[in-house]
C-alpha cells in the first residue's frame, strides 16, 4: 500500500509539473512546448470557441501566433486536484492570471479549468480541456484590480 501511494504521489507531481509547463507555454506563446505536450487530436471547450467543441491544434495555434502575455505576468493554479485512472488523468483547478493591462493597472483574470492527460508511448499528453470564464463579480467582469 505504501508503494502504491508513493507511485501515485510521484505521478501526481509529474502531472502537476507538466500542467505548469503547459500553462507557462501559453503565457509565453511557446508553441513548440504546447505542441509537444498536446495530442494532435486535442479536443477543447473554451470561451474563444463560442460554445463549440474544437478538435485539433490549429485553432490554438492561431492564438499562439498573435501573442504571448505582454509585460509582467504570473499564472497560479489554485487547489489543483489530480485523479489518475490507469493511463488517463484529470487535473482540475482554478487558474488565476495576473498581469498589468494596457493602462498600467494590475488585473487578475480567473478561469475554471479541467485538463485530461493520457499516457501515450510512455509520455503524458494533454488530450482534452475545458476552460470556463469566471462568472463571479469583481470591479469589472473577470478583471479585478490588485488592491494590496
Amino acid at each position: 500500500m505504501g508503494k502504491s501511494s508513493t507511485m501515485s504521489d510521484s505521478v501526481t507531481e509529474e502531472l502537476l509539473q507538466l500542467n505548469r509547463q503547459l500553462l507557462d507555454s501559453i503565457a509565453q506563446a511557446d508553441w513548440v512546448t504546447y505542441k509537444r505536450l498536446s495530442d494532435p487530436s486535442l479536443t477543447a471547450f473554451e470561451p474563444e470557441a463560442l460554445g463549440h467543441l474544437v478538435v485539433g491544434l490549429e485553432f490554438h495555434h492561431f492564438y499562439f501566433k498573435l501573442r504571448g502575455v505582454k509585460g509582467e505576468s504570473y499564472t497560479t493554479m489554485i487547489a489543483p486536484q489530480v485523479r489518475i485512472i490507469g493511463d488517463v488523468a484529470v487535473v482540475a483547478y482554478v487558474r488565476l492570471n495576473q498581469q498589468v493591462n494596457a493602462n498600467g493597472v494590475p488585473t487578475t483574470t480567473r478561469f475554471e479549468e479541467t485538463r485530461v492527460w493520457q499516457r501515450q508511448d510512455g509520455h503524458w499528453r494533454q488530450v482534452h480541456f475545458h476552460r470556463s470564464r469566471d462568472q463571479g463579480s469583481g470591479v469589472e467582469k473577470n478583471q479585478t484590480p490588485l488592491t494590496v
